[in-house]
């Protein structure tokens, strides 16, 4: 009697391990797993990835386990009770191992391996991996009915994960890390992601805010613009802005100055600049960082599709896009250089060539980026006109005043966060 008590509590046990093994293991993080195993060189969770390779032998070894130990303690507990009891011991083996079944070999350790998923898993996976051992003839008998049950029902079996939905798993595995310890590496990572959507022409120095210098101006004059120049490249144009047709390096320029000796006129600009590098303004931000790799280069014209000068890209821009904005040596961090002015408690002026995205990462906007780049064209997109100075409107709990408008381009916006939904003010209201 005593000896049969302690086996039905032993094969509950056992019961248990699997039921929980089998959370934990499928709960896991594999992410984590080969984290321990490659950085921390963690032989548990070593162990851990080789099961995972094989999962569906994984999965059939826990259930089969815990099926087999749940059948052998409830067959005991009843041949117990029924020598005890008779045929009542039937029902009262019913009650009472559905109760232990249930709670303790279900209920508990699922509901703690599921909490601790990662913890479990380390723990238990030396003595999963015995049973995977021990359990493999029956194990591959089983796999190979499954394998059959499969083809008659005429069901995929093999799993064929796309690369969308592989982008997908990991969107969602950041995604699901909150708080704000991370919060810094987490939009950075969801920027990585997004760089196969976003093109150049969404981050680049618009062709409007160029700093460009004529390839026929006297060198002396070339020395005098730069001197005080933030920039380390510069495009030099013929006859017209739009025609760039070369890019010289600030440095280059200064060192064949010092070269000359003061002599500018013995200085050639075509011979100390590079040829401009023309990419199309739909090169994403992925493509264009690969292409900068292979170039060894970190600076690009950007031309639409009939050739026509957009804007400029650098390797500092897609940088900026991951990593938030970079301020060297040269920069100045005030926010008004940005374009954005603070002029009281959640007002800002804004110039109409801000990037929505600029604005979105930095005041944790809403604003749509799907139809327009830049806040000016935000609104021409929202209010389906061209607004005129002193207008109103409200977007996204936000109003936006038009302040300055040059012809038909709106420069100056000013921006005021509002504590309450406000219905959309149309322009006779303003």
């Amino acid at each position: 009697m005593l000896i049969s008590a302690i086996a039905v509590l032993i094969f509950l046990f056992l019961s248990a391990f699997f039921s929980g093994s089998e959370t934990a293991l499928t709960g896991a993080s594999q992410g984590y797993m080969i984290d321990k195993e490659k950085n921390e060189h963690n032989s548990k969770a070593k162990i851990i990835n080789k099961l995972f390779k094989h999962r569906d032998k994984l999965i059939i070894t826990t259930l089969l386990g815990s099926n087999l130990f749940n059948t052998l303690a409830t067959s005991l507990a009843t041949s117990v009770l029924i020598s005890l009891f008779g045929k009542e011991g039937v029902a009262y083996a019913t009650i009472i191992m559905t109760f232990l079944v249930l709670i303790y070999t279900d209920m508990l350790p699922k509901s703690y391996s599921v909490k601790h998923a990662n913890t479990v898993a380390l723990h238990v996976a030396p003595a999963v991996r015995f049973w995977v051992v021990l359990f493999s003839p029956v194990t591959y008998v089983l796999q190979k009915i499954v394998h059959i049950t499969f083809r008659l029902f005429k069901l995929q079996y093999n799993n064929n994960n796309s690369e969308e939905s592989a982008i997908s798993e990991i969107r969602g595995a950041i995604y699901m890390y909150d708080g704000e310890q991370i919060k810094e590496e987490r939009e950075m990572l969801k920027s990585i992601l997004d760089l196969d959507e976003i093109t150049v022409y969404d981050v680049m120095n618009h062709r409007k805010n160029l700093f460009s210098i004529n390839i026929d101006t006297p060198v002396e004059k070339i020395l005098a613009k730069v001197k005080n120049c933030p920039f380390s490249r510069i495009p030099l144009y013929k006859d017209k802005p739009e025609n760039i047709v070369g890019i010289i390096r600030v440095k280059s320029l200064f060192k064949a100055a010092i070269e000359k000796k003061g002599n500018y006129k013995e200085i050639k600009i075509e011979e100390i600049m590079t040829k401009p590098w023309f990419i199309p303004d739909t090169t994403t931000l992925k493509q264009q960082l690969q292409l900068f790799r292979s170039r060894r280069e970190h600076f690009a014209v950007v031309v639409d599709e009939y050739g026509d000068l957009q804007g400029i890209v650098t390797l500092e821009d897609i940088l900026e896009e991951i990593v938030g904005e970079i301020n060297d040596e040269s920069d100045i961090s005030s926010i008004d250089i940005m374009g954005i002015k603070k002029v009281g408690e959640k007002t800002y002026l804004i110039d109409g060539q801000v990037p929505l995205r600029d604005l979105n990462r930095k005041f944790n906007w809403d604003l749509n980026d799907e139809n327009a780049v830049t806040l000016a064209g935000y609104l021409l997109e929202m209010t389906r006109s061209i607004p005129e100075q002193g207008q109103k409107f409200v977007f996204n709990n936000l109003q936006f005043e038009i302040i300055k408008r040059n012809k038909n381009q709106i420069s100056q916006i000013k921006i005021s966060e509002l504590e309450e939904e406000h219905l959309i003010v149309s322009p006779n209201q303003a």
